[in-house]
C-alpha cells in the first residue's frame, strides 16, 4: 500500500462554504480540440464544491483510503521544518497545485527515497526539478487542459482590465467619489491594438479566439506554428522569434511553460524592446519574467501596466514589489482553480492515481516525465534542466 502527500493551498478563512452561489456547473462533453475530459471509475465530490483547500482533499480520501493506502494532506510546504518535508521521506506519491505549489527540488527529490509518482493537480509541472526526476526514473504527470480555458478567460479579463483602467476606476467607487476624468486619463479601447501572445497553445490560442471578436489584430509566437486553416480563420500572425513579435505589440500576453528556456525571458532588455506604453499580462509562470525589471518599466512608463496571477516563488513574500507597484493588475494565483476547474482537474488527479495503481497507461497527453525522458506533453513543451532554483524563498511568506 501507499503513502500519498498531498499539498493543497489553506481553506477559507471563516471556513469551508455552507452553500455556493450557483447549484450546478455546465456540462461538458469534451474540450474544444476534441479530447475527453477526465474519465475516473467514479468520484467521491460534488462538481462546484471548493476541492482544492485542505479540506477539500480533492475528493480522494475515501478512494484512496477504501484502497489500504494513507492519505497526509497539508498547506504546510516549505522550509525545513515544514509537515511537507517530514512527511516526504518515505512518500510514494506526492500530489501539489501550482498555486501552492510544493517544490521538489533535487534536494527533496534525493531524500524521498520512495517516490514513483509526482503528480500536478492543474497544469503545469516546473515546481518539480524534472530534472531530477528524470536522473531517479519518477514519473511526472498533470491534468493536461483541465484548466486551459479558465486561464485563458482569465487572461482576456486582465486584459481589458488594465487597458480600460478598471481597477482604479473601481477604487474610486469604493472610496465615495466620482472621479470621471480620474479614471479616464489611463483608459483606452483595445479595437485596432496589436495583441501577441507568446506560446499558441491550448491556452495561447484559446486567448487569440476570445480576443478575436474584440477587432484586434492578433499575433503569436511559438516554436510550433499553428496550422494554415487555423491561422486563415483567426487571422493570426506568426512570428519566428519573441523578439520580432513584442515590438509590434500594443498587448503582450505570456501563455507559455516555464523551463531552463524560458526562465527570465522578459528581463529588461527584452521589455525595452516592446512598445512603450504597452500592457503586459502573465499567468504563466512569474519567473518567466524579471521581478524588478517589471516593477521599473512601470514606474518608466515604458509599461503602461502589468497584470498576472503568478508569482515566484509562490506564495510570494508580503513584502514582494508587485504589490505596491503601479499600475498592476495582480491577483493571487487563481486563474486556474476556477470551482469550474477545480471539479476537472480533482477528477483527472484520480484518473492518473487509478492507472498508477492498477498499473494501466498514464494518458500520453497528462505525462510529463516516464521512464527516465521527457514524455508525452513533456516533450512537446518543456525541456531538460531545473526551474525551481531560488523557492526557498517561500518560506518568507510566514515572516516578510
Amino acid at each position: 500500500m501507499a503513502k500519498i502527500l498531498c499539498v493543497l493551498y489553506d481553506d477559507p478563512i471563516d471556513g469551508m462554504p455552507r452553500s455556493y452561489p450557483r447549484d450546478d456547473l455546465p456540462k461538458l462533453d469534451r474540450y474544444p480540440d476534441g479530447t475527453t475530459l477526465p474519465t475516473p471509475s467514479a468520484i467521491d465530490f460534488r462538481p462546484g464544491d471548493l476541492l482544492g483547500c485542505v479540506s477539500g482533499e480533492l475528493g480522494l480520501r475515501k478512494y484512496l483510503e477504501s484502497n489500504g493506502h494513507t492519505l497526509v494532506v497539508t498547506s504546510d510546504k516549505d522550509g525545513p521544518d515544514s509537515q511537507f518535508e517530514r512527511e516526504l521521506v518515505d512518500a510514494d506519491v506526492v500530489i501539489s497545485q501550482p498555486f501552492w505549489p510544493a517544490y521538489l527540488t533535487a534536494e527533496r527529490i534525493a531524500k524521498a527515497k520512495n517516490l514513483k509518482l509526482a503528480l500536478t493537480a492543474g497544469i503545469g509541472s516546473d515546481h518539480v526539478d524534472l530534472q531530477a526526476a528524470i536522473d531517479r526514473g519518477i514519473t511526472v504527470a498533470e491534468v493536461t487542459y483541465c484548466n486551459s480555458i479558465s486561464v485563458s478567460e482569465h487572461v482576456v479579463m486582465m486584459i481589458l482590465s488594465l487597458v480600460r483602467n478598471y481597477l482604479p476606476s473601481h477604487d474610486w467607487v469604493r472610496k465615495g467619489g466620482w472621479n470621471i476624468a480620474d479614471c479616464a486619463a489611463r483608459s483606452y479601447d483595445v479595437e485596432g491594438m496589436h495583441v501577441g501572445t507568446v506560446a499558441a497553445g491550448r491556452i495561447g490560442s484559446a486567448v487569440l479566439r476570445r480576443l478575436k471578436p474584440f477587432d484586434m489584430h492578433l499575433h503569436y509566437f511559438d516554436r510550433y506554428r499553428l496550422p494554415e486553416d487555423v491561422e486563415r480563420e483567426l487571422g493570426v500572425t506568426w512570428h519566428d522569434s519573441v523578439e520580432d513579435m513584442i515590438g509590434m505589440c500594443d498587448v503582450v500576453t505570456i501563455n507559455c511553460p516555464l523551463h531552463p528556456e524560458t526562465e527570465n525571458l522578459f528581463d529588461a532588455s527584452m521589455i525595452a524592446r516592446m512598445k512603450r506604453g504597452a500592457y503586459l499580462v502573465n499567468t504563466a509562470r512569474g519567473k518567466i519574467v524579471d521581478r524588478d525589471a517589471v516593477v521599473a518599466a512601470l514606474e518608466s512608463g515604458q509599461l503602461a501596466g502589468y497584470a498576472g496571477d503568478v508569482w515566484f516563488p509562490q506564495p510570494a513574500s508580503r513584502d514582494h514589489p508587485w504589490r505596491t507597484m503601479p499600475h498592476e493588475g495582480m491577483t493571487p494565483h487563481i486563474s486556474g482553480t476556477s470551482l469550474s476547474a477545480q471539479a476537472r482537474y480533482a477528477a483527472g488527479t484520480r484518473e492518473i492515481l487509478e492507472c498508477f495503481f492498477e498499473g494501466r497507461p498514464i494518458r500520453d497527453e497528462y505525462l510529463i516525465v516516464q521512464g527516465g525522458h521527457l514524455a508525452g506533453t513533456g516533450a512537446h513543451s518543456y525541456s531538460a534542466g531545473d526551474a525551481t532554483g531560488g523557492s526557498e524563498e517561500a518560506a518568507l511568506f510566514k515572516t516578510h
